[in-house]
């Protein structure tokens, strides 16, 4: 398979970009979509030229470091696909792919595909995580939890944090990263002593790394690569509306 890809090319985060045509020739329909930037790159190696810099870690869907926007699609055409499991046998032969960074206020480019993703660790950071020290490992029926309450709390855990959400959002919010990672702990038992505080604190970190809000338009929903949905958006307004008439009623608890 033959294509022509127009890709985004900037050297800082300070430095104008622009778009630079280059042919993929003899591509094999089972090369993942980084595989055949892999072969691409090796031809400009060898002809003394800039390979073209993007995120990869795992490759296998699961890590959240691919980050392209393929023909305006974040992770391209597939559903709940991420960039690294998108196969070049998704496109037609003689196809023109279009290949972006992530366009989001809170995600400056670094470096041609590579933007900079840290405002998500912020928000981890604020309050994704149980400060209490648990000792060992109990036994797995120790707290007993109804299985549909697992499975929400599991589905919410799902979430890579790759940023497609907000590379969607018309706003560049990443309040579905946010909800996922704040409820999947919000709603076990071991999660529950630091709710209201975990909400207050991870909106707080969100709003600072200079996310947007929200746009309703669940356009976050539809490229997730792991099909988490914004119906945990609605719960973590629940729990943030909740956090906020406690912290009114005794602001001591969060001092």
């Amino acid at each position: 398979m033959n294509f022509t890809l127009k890709v985004w090319r900037q050297k800082d985060r300070h430095s104008q970009g622009r778009f630079v045509t280059y042919q993929a020739r003899n591509v094999n329909p089972n090369m993942s979509f980084l595989e055949m930037l892999d072969v691409v790159n090796n031809e400009l190696v060898l002809k003394g030229e800039e390979p073209i810099a993007f995120d990869h870690d795992c490759r296998e869907g699961i890590c959240g470091m691919c980050s392209l926007v393929i023909n305006g699609e974040p992770h391209g055409p597939e559903d709940r696909v991420t960039t690294c499991q998108t196969y070049m046998r998704s496109f037609r032969d003689g196809d023109t792919i279009t290949i972006e960074p992530y366009r989001a206020r809170a995600f400056p480019v670094i470096r041609d595909l590579i933007t900079d993703r840290s405002g998500l660790d912020r928000i981890i950071a604020a309050g994704g995580y149980i400060s209490a020290n648990v000792g060992a490992a109990p036994d797995a029926n120790a707290i007993p939890i109804p299985k549909p309450v697992a499975d929400l709390a599991f589905d919410a855990a799902a979430c890579i944090g790759c940023g497609a959400c907000v590379a969607a959002c018309k706003n560049g919010s990443a309040m579905l990263f946010l909800a996922a990672k704040a409820t999947h702990l919000n709603i076990l038992p071991q999660g529950k002593p630091e709710k209201h505080r975990r909400v207050l604190a991870m909106l707080q970190a969100h709003d600072a790394a200079g996310f947007g809000a929200c746009s309703n338009t669940t356009a976050c929903e539809a490229v997730c690569p792991k099909g988490i949905s914004t119906e945990y958006i609605s719960r973590f307004n629940r729990d943030h509306l909740l956090a906020q008439i406690s912290q009114a009623l005794h602001p001591t608890w969060f001092q």
